[in-house]
């Protein structure tokens, strides 16, 4: 979370935006992150030319090519206020005519697969003025720093008035990261979210691989797997699918598939295609039957994307293909033939695995809306046999509109890297350990006898049950509530004791009396 003297900076950056002219929040993001990218491209050849000086040569493409200089943050920031407005509005002849802003969009496989991404980015910036300040100030930013880009994401999207309007909720990073660490991607997944945002979930499955199998990338097959396939994306907003584009390729991932469009609609027809699917899809909203790829409705008739995204997301998957999904807690109870059957579907023809209930003020200050995580495989031929529930009633934060981070930084990183090292320490504070850890023993089927009480945060839960409940799925139909026996006195006892002391009260007035007199 951002907090004091960044936030500070960021709200500046902000509001001279405002006072320049541009008031759309969306707008705002937008220009700030493609002047962030630029400050990161650069910052990339300068990594790129240190290589060059301490070992004479490099495996790294340039960035820039000598003569593109000028296009450069670390050259243009030092220049007047007009020189760098003309490198980014006028195109320079001597660097093939480009401008500081259009070298953007060329970026990433010779510029093919990014720019179609960068198709209508427009600079925006309207006076040399506003472009010093806001480039002055983005120079200050540590963004070297591990996740304040991330950091920055988050918080400008939470300007945004319309977000929690439109279901664009913006998926906390640690609940991201939790998610990625259930799944554990693999070698050869392909990857996909279907309501892609700024692309946090596939950024997240990067830093995973990168983390933990950096070896991977010794195989040239690999490689070009990660770079060119394992990663995929469908992104309604050309907004967002710019900004998820540069995300991307910040993070190292040259090549992703994105596509344009509604997931939902007609125009898309894929079928078994993505091994593992992390999502976050819109809570709200509603679409006419004749906007609906039709295969959709045949798993269950509705017009809530919520549900309709569940039946996406079966589709989409390979036979054996992995989720995770986030959904509003009415998917888990909700009554109608439409809710019944997209659970039905779950329980009896693929293999749901679990579903983990997270507090309602996860999504703050965006929303309070509750919402649980369903993990599930795709088989098309049932499989569940148990349903592991886990009551999630701390991730670390506060569960107010502020979000204050409870445990330390250091502990929050521990959480994913060493779990077992830190349960004991973040105990009421923080589930994330408790979870990743009895994932780990269900998911590879290993004792599960302690996890039959009912009334602990984590249990088992025979589909048996879960069919004589109508595929209920909500939590609290299952968890067992141990009341304790309160004993209170007997009216006659209280009533005596009452006397007694205004006997007391009576003898400390005469008392006081007589004192007096």
């Amino acid at each position: 979370m951002i907090t004091g003297e960044l936030r500070s900076q960021i709200d500046k950056i902000w509001n001279d935006f405002w006072t320049g002219g541009i008031s759309n929040p969306l707008t705002v993001i937008e220009q700030f992150t493609y002047l962030i990218f630029l400050k990161q491209l650069d910052d990339r050849q300068i990594l790129i030319e240190k290589e060059v000086a301490m070992l004479g040569s490099t495996l790294k493409e340039n960035i820039y090519s000598e003569n593109q200089k000028e296009l450069r943050w670390s050259y243009f920031k030092d220049k007047d206020p007009e020189t760098m407005f003309l490198l980014f509005t006028r195109p320079q002849v001597q660097i093939d005519n480009l401008t500081a802003f259009d070298f953007m969009k060329t970026i990433g496989a010779d510029g093919g697969k990014f720019s179609e991404y960068m198709k209508g980015a427009t600079f925006m910036i309207a006076t040399p003025k506003l472009l010093d300040r806001v480039v002055q100030q983005i120079d200050k930013l540590p963004l070297d720093k591990k996740d304040t880009k991330g950091d920055l994401y988050e918080y400008m999207l939470s300007k945004i008035a319309e977000a929690g309007t439109n279901g664009q909720f913006r998926t906390p990073r640690h609940i991201i990261r939790m998610m990625v660490e259930l799944m554990q991607p693999q070698k050869d997944d392909t990857i996909c979210d279907p309501s892609l945002g700024t692309a946090g979930f596939l950024v997240a499955a990067s830093d995973f691989i990168k983390q933990t199998q950096n070896q991977w990338f010794l195989e040239k097959d690999f490689r070009e797997h990660f770079n060119q396939k394992m990663f995929n994306g469908i992104e309604i907003d050309p907004s967002m699918m710019r900004i998820a584009a540069m995300n991307l390729q910040l993070h190292g991932i040259e090549t992703p598939n994105l596509i344009g469009g509604n997931a939902l609609a007609e125009s898309n027809s894929i079928t078994g295609k993505y091994s593992l699917v992390l999502a976050n899809p819109p809570f709200k909203g509603a679409l006419d039957y004749d906007e609906v790829e039709k295969s959709l409705l045949q798993t269950t008739k509705t017009k809530k994307t919520e549900l309709l995204f569940l039946s996406l997301i079966l589709r989409t998957l390979k036979l054996g293909g992995r989720a995770a999904v986030i959904v509003p807690d009415g998917v888990l109870f909700g009554s109608s033939g439409a809710h019944k059957n997209i659970r039905k579907e779950l329980v009896e023809n693929q293999q749901l695995q679990g579903v983990i209930s997270m507090p309602s003020g996860v999504f703050k200050p965006y929303a309070g809306v509750s919402t649980a995580i369903l993990l599930f495989t795709k088989t098309n031929s049932g499989g569940t046999d148990k349903v592991w529930f886990y009551d999630m009633k701390a991730d670390g934060y506060s569960l107010d509109d502020k979000r204050n981070l409870l445990i330390s930084e250091d502990a929050m990183e521990q959480c994913f890297t060493e779990p077992e090292n830190i349960v004991a320490e973040t105990a009421g504070k923080c589930d994330i350990p408790n979870i990743l850890l009895d994932w780990s023993v269900i998911n590879q089927q290993l004792s599960t006898n302690n996890y039959t009480d009912r009334t602990q945060q984590s249990f088992l839960i025979p589909k048996a049950d879960i069919i004589t409940n109508d595929y209920d799925l909500s939590i609290n139909r299952y968890k067992e509530t141990i009341y304790e026996e309160v004993e209170y006195e007997k009216p006659s006892a209280l009533i005596a004791a009452i006397k007694a002391i205004d006997t007391q009260r009576q003898v400390a007035i005469s008392e006081l009396e007589k004192m007096l007199s």
